[in-house]
């Protein structure tokens, strides 16, 4: 496998998309985007602001309020198509852009571009669905009765650097598909792979202002989160940040869409298929360096097998080849930025603090190549009790803490005792447990005898504080609709 580096990361400054055209930032100021794996300088971006962000909402509502108004279903699905199409022909390219940004190995996200394009196809298939309801009434005289679905207006995209082409995807499609317009606000640690979408977007033939890309730091997104002429917001990120947007939103009393942290169970029964559970359970937090919202960081595992999956899972992760993110080789690369990594060693320190046992792991690789990056190995704590702050508190990296239980109801109660609920995952040959376990936990995704097995036509989101609103299947779309009522009067 050869991975050529894209012509976009060329030494010109990456502008802002406004309004159909590519502009400084109204500061003038611009950062740098950094390769986690070496730590080098990948591209000069321009840094929106507040400003940029007042520009940018106008182009929204102008494009809302003008001529995208009146765009067909048939015309907005023929665009998703096109782009669709571009994004499967650019799939290398934007695949590598993720990879040299945010460090995810380029096994893992040449391995994503079909779910790109099928989300487009899908969000694209259902622009011509959209429909509202005849209601047979009771009301005196003769009246008919109907309900519309309508585009609920101008929306705000905030999305993390964890997955970058995905969760773009996931704020702009269905605003396309509903008749809506986006100004999306990418992470500034991860925005390359969104500012060549954006590009791809406007040779789909998408008009001008109806996506708007602003890469910023936080309070580019504190901006967009507050401002009157926004409509909605469709937030990926921490809950912490979640609840500051749920706070902004106040002012206009804008929707909200929420997709937030988790401190997910995967849990594991002595009847499980142990040779697929240990992968599973390992390449559940360890997979994009444990980078993931859903990743089964809470390793609950049933007494009788307690030690030997612990050793299995830990001698797996032992396995994982950890290097450059363009090696093909690599299963697994670094953290995305410096921050993340003091965060995640700070972890790692507080688990052998508070008494957990570590087993594999636990120290930033320094020696060699990879001493240049942000990388930590695959990191295993057994012995871990509930109350323990790894255990409690979101790390975002590659740290499994693995919990021992002894029957079905003290673990679903152990499970459910987070102010998380995104993901989960049961590990079992007996169906009837399985299903009461489903039952029983209380999160957005439960997932059996597997793990992050996602799909278009799923929706994925989450219970209490992991957030409200789904991503991913028909209910995402009501997610960016408004509903309403006619009632005529005829005699």
């Amino acid at each position: 496998m050869t991975i050529t580096r894209p012509q976009f990361l060329d030494e010109r400054t990456k502008l802002l998309l406004i309004g159909g055209q590519w502009v400084n930032a109204a500061s003038g100021e611009t950062f740098d985007s950094i390769n986690p794996s070496t730590g080098d300088r990948l591209a000069t971006v321009a840094l929106a602001g507040a400003e940029d962000i007042d520009r940018a909402v106008a182009a929204a509502r102008a494009a809302f309020e003008g001529p995208w108004h009146k765009v067909k279903p048939v015309d907005r699905q023929r665009m998703l198509l096109k782009l669709a199409d571009l994004v499967e022909a650019h799939g290398e390219e934007l695949a590598t852009l993720d990879s040299l940004d945010m460090g995810a190995p380029i096994t893992r996200t040449l391995a994503s571009r079909p779910r790109w394009v099928a989300l487009l196809r899908y969000y694209a298939g259902l622009a011509t669905a959209i429909h509202g309801d005849t209601i047979q009434n009771s009301l005196p005289g003769e009246c008919v009765s109907y309900t519309q679905r309508e585009p609920v207006g101008v929306v705000g995209g905030i999305t993390p650097w964890n997955g970058p082409m995905v969760t773009s995807i996931w704020k702009i499609a269905p605003a396309i598909a509903t008749g809506c317009t986006v100004i999306l606000k990418p992470s500034e640690e991860a925005c390359l792979s969104s500012l060549r979408l954006g590009a791809l977007m406007l040779e789909a033939g998408i008009p001008a202002g109806v996506v708007n890309i602003l890469p910023g730091k936080g309070d580019a997104g504190a901006a967009l989160a507050a401002h009157h002429g926004v409509d909605k917001i469709a937030f990926t990120g921490s809950t912490s940040t979640g609840q500051n947007i749920i706070r902004a939103a106040a002012g206009n009393v804008k929707r909200l869409s929420l997709e937030l942290g988790g401190k997910s169970p995967d849990i594991v029964f002595a009847d499980a298929d142990l040779d697929a559970a240990v992968p599973g359970a390992a390449m559940a937090v360890f997979g994009n360096t444990g980078q993931v919202c859903s990743a089964g960081t809470r390793l609950f595992i049933e007494a009788p097998v307690y030690d030997e999956f612990v050793e299995r899972v830990a001698a797996y992760a032992r396995t994982i080849r950890i290097g450059d993110s363009l090696d093909p080789q690599t299963q697994m690369g670094p953290l995305v930025s410096a921050r993340q990594l003091e965060r995640v060693g700070g972890y790692l320190s507080e688990g052998v603090r508070e008494g957990a046992t570590l087993v594999t792991g636990g120290a930033r690789i320094e020696d060699g190549a990879l001493g240049r990056g942000f990388f930590v190995p695959p990191t295993v704590f057994s012995n871990v009790k509930d109350d323990m702050r790894i255990a409690r508190e979101e790390i975002f990296g590659p740290v499994i803490s693995a919990i021992r239980f002894s029957d079905v109801d003290e673990v679903i109660r152990r499970g459910n005792q987070t102010m998380f609920g995104l993901g989960s995952g049961v590990w079992t040959r007996d169906l009837a447990k399985a299903h009461r376990v489903a039952n029983g936990l209380r999160a957005g995704s439960v997932w059996v005898n597997c793990y992050q097995a996602m799909d278009v036509a799923i929706p994925f989101g989450g219970f209490k504080q992991s957030g409200y609103g789904r991503e991913s299947g028909r209910e995402h779309l009501d997610e960016y609709l408004e509903t309403k009522s006619v009632v005529i009067k005829v005699a």
